[in-house]
């Protein structure tokens, strides 16, 4: 009984930390989901090489798009015209990241881990990009069928941009993201603070356990962070949850699937194999300068000022996410 009480405990501490945060994330999305359409992106991501490459990772990071929504834009920026390279930045780097889970970064594990997480979303979208385009292809017909990637709506620009960031975002993200809470206070509550700091710490055979356990799993941007908290608390070093932070959203089995039909087999190891040279080695960077930065510090003081409406605010999160889970039948 006291296990489950101290799991709940944990489940709703990182609720309440993060809920002003990624509530003012998911408006932000809004915002973006206006300004930068899916239009927008077909229509200047035509590109190949290193240009094409890094206009993909410029606009991937700030898009407010998970795992699973950014598939069927991808097959249809291939479709449209866009390169392989092009295709996998965009692949890499806008999983990866968005502004709802930059801010739950800054939130739970500092402004410091934001900024760098967004620089090796950036980073490591063009080195994926670049890579793919250098690897020799032979003439393929594509035949990938685009599918559902916005539907027009007349409505008043601010009713869009809430409904986008309130209803529809969380609609794709709320189950992946209370599970990511379940989670993180499944392993706060069960394993010891500090647990892993004897036994892996800031070893690499930790960041390959994390790269093992990130490849394969979904988990979007957002819920993969108070996962990495978790991490962090029991002992895992900054470096490695940053690995389980890039390889978790970018990469799972839908993804690695759709890479496979729509740039290529050979590609595809291509791009697995640098993603996952890009999160070892942005890993141990941030392992090597944590000490200087004061990351630990941050993180561990991250959580000392909680006030009264934070509590307000983690309710109203809930019953976004409630609702984004369980959508109405009607709409």
């Amino acid at each position: 009984m006291e296990l489950i009480q101290n799991i709940l405990i944990e489940i709703w501490q990182v609720t309440v930390e993060m809920a002003p945060y990624l509530l003012f994330g998911f408006i932000m999305a809004g915002i973006l989901s206006q300004i930068i359409s899916r239009d927008y992106v077909r229509k200047h991501l035509g590109g190949g090489g290193i240009l094409g490459a890094f206009k993909a990772a410029l606009v991937g990071v700030p898009m407010p798009i998970c795992s699973c929504g950014v598939i069927p834009l991808a097959a249809s920026l291939r479709k449209h015209g866009a390169s392989r390279g092009a295709t996998a930045s965009f692949l890499a780097s806008t999983p990866q990241t968005g502004i709802d889970s930059l801010l739950v970064t800054y939130a739970l594990l500092g402004w410091i881990f934001a900024v760098f997480r967004a620089l090796v979303a950036f980073i490591s979208g063009i080195l994926c990009g670049i890579a793919v385009e250098m690897v020799p292809t032979s003439e393929e017909d594509e035949k990938e069928e685009e599918t559902g990637i916005a539907s027009s709506d007349d409505s008043p620009v601010i009713l869009r941009m809430l409904k986008y960031g309130l209803i529809t975002l969380p609609g794709n993200i709320s189950r992946a993201m209370m599970l990511g809470l379940v989670i993180s206070g499944i392993i706060s509550g069960i394993i010891p603070d500090n647990f892993f700091a004897d036994r892996l710490g800031n070893s690499p055979l930790a960041m390959m356990m994390m790269l093992v356990i990130g490849i394969p799993i979904y988990v979007c941007s957002s819920a993969s962070v108070p996962i990495a908290l978790a991490f962090i608390k029991a002992g895992l070093s900054p470096g490695a949850a940053l690995v389980f932070l890039i390889t978790g959203p970018a990469t799972n089995a839908a993804t690695l699937t759709t890479l496979w039909k729509i740039i290529g087999k050979k590609q595809l190891t291509v791009f697995l194999l640098t993603l996952a040279l890009c999160a070892l080695g942005a890993g141990f960077v941030i392992n090597l300068f944590s000490p200087t930065l004061g990351i630990q510090d941050q993180i561990s003081h991250a959580h000392e000022h909680i006030s009264t409406l934070d509590y307000a605010w983690a309710l109203l999160l809930l019953l976004v996410l409630i609702r984004g889970a369980w959508p109405s039948r009607s709409t």
